[in-house]
This record gives C-alpha cells, sequence and structure tokens, in this order.
C-alpha cells in the first residue's frame, strides 16, 4: 500500500490483516520503488498524491518496465480525485481499477479479490480442490462439507496454494506472500503453519518436497 496518511494507512492495514493478507505500507514514491524493487507484490493499493510525487507517475513507471520488480503487480488505484478525467488518466496509465476516498472497506475488500482472481484465471469467489472448497468472500472453508475452522495465516497459506494447485511452493514464496515484511525469514513459523494446516486438512493434503517446499495435491481428501 503507497499512501501518505498514516491514520489512514494503518486503518487500510489492520482491515487487510484482519482478512490475512499481508501488508506492507510505503509512505512515499521512493519508499514504494524501494519495497518494488525486492518484493514480488500480488497487488499494489496506490494513492494518487503522494509527498515526492504522483501514483500516475508510479503506475506508468511500473508498466513501462522502468521499475525492475519481479512478477506481475495489480494496482488498484485510491484517490480522493473523483473525476471521469483523473479515472480515465488512471485506467489509461496502467491501473487496473480506481476507487475513490472515500470508500467503505466492504467495497475494497470486494474489488481486491476481484482482481487477485484474475491472477488465476478464476471468475468467482470461491475455490475449490477436491473436497475442499474456500471461499474468499465469506472467508471460510470446508472438507467434505464440513466447515473449517482456520487462523487467518492458516487460511491465507491454503488459498494461496488452492491457487497452485500441483505446483511446488517455497517456503519463501509463502512468507513473501502470505506474511508482511516484518516476518522473520529465519523463523520456522511457514513450517509451523503449514503443519497444523496439514492436520486440520488432514494427511496426505500438503506434501512436502525435501529442499523445494509445500504441494497442494491433486487427490486432497
Amino acid at each position: 500500500m503507497v499512501e501518505d496518511e498514516e491514520d489512514l494507512a494503518e486503518g487500510l492495514r489492520v482491515g487487510l490483516a484482519r482478512t490475512g493478507y499481508a501488508v506492507d505500507v510505503a509512505g512515499d514514491a521512493a519508499q514504494a520503488h524501494e519495497r518494488l524493487s525486492v518484493n514480488a507484490y500480488d497487488l499494489m493499493l496506490l494513492d494518487v498524491n503522494l509527498p515526492d510525487g504522483d501514483g500516475f507517475t508510479l503506475c506508468r513507471s511500473l508498466r513501462n518496465g522502468e521499475l525492475d520488480t519481479p512478477g506481475d503487480v495489480r494496482v488498484l488505484m485510491l484517490t480522493a480525485r473523483g473525476g471521469l478525467d483523473d479515472r480515465v488518466r488512471g485506467l489509461d496509465g496502467g491501473a487496473d481499477d480506481y476507487l475513490v476516498k472515500p470508500f467503505h472497506l466492504a467495497e475494497l475488500l470486494a474489488r481486491v479479490r476481484a482482481l487477485l482472481r484474475r491472477d488465476t484465471g478464476g471468475a468467482t469467489a470461491t475455490l475449490t480442490v477436491g473436497l475442499i472448497v474456500l471461499d474468499t468472500a465469506r472467508h471460510t472453508a470446508a472438507l467434505g462439507g464440513v466447515p473449517l475452522t482456520l487462523t487467518p495465516k492458516e487460511f491465507g497459506v491454503l488459498e494461496y496454494l488452492m491457487t497452485r494447485p500441483g505446483h511446488v511452493v517455497s517456503s519463501e514464496e509463502l512468507l513473501e506472500h502470505v506474511w508482511d515484511a516484518n516476518a522473520d525469514p529465519f523463523t520456522q513459523t511457514v513450517r509451523v503453519t503449514v503443519g497444523t494446516l496439514r492436520r486440520k486438512l488432514g494427511e496426505g493434503s500438503i506434501e512436502t518436497v525435501i529442499g523445494r517446499g509445500y504441494r497442494l495435491t491433486e487427490a486432497a481428501p
């Protein structure tokens, strides 16, 4: 999230984190450049008015390849500029969506979910692998029709694995996408979370690939 209003940034960060998202905050364009150069973000919430520039320029630099950032970042612009010309400028500059302040957190979350579904080609908020069903809108999970009680991090890990069934996902990748920049890369937090999630899903649901990471099996129970 690139937002210089500290109270707003903190409120949005808390709201997103409670829903299971890992959120890093940059207060200006310079900090955003630095974070984008080292982290493979799924989505950027970008304010238009920044102390050292504007979001239009940052978005355009990202889309033009001027920023050496890993991965493809979705961009949702957040701004008080609600005029048609500003919306057109933002979308033409490479933004994927545009949300005018003030807005409700529920609408922001819905737009975030919709943008992230584009990465997996999903048209709905529901993910299904085997007997596991995950509803990202309602933030619920079930196994064979039986509701699962998951912590926010367990939910985040499961969602990430379910968008890549059969693929090996490294601990570093999970740490980067499910935890925020304050997470200690030398802790066992990913291994512990995967372990508790595996126990809830059943043995054979998440395979450990030695030296590489974890894989949600297509034949998940």
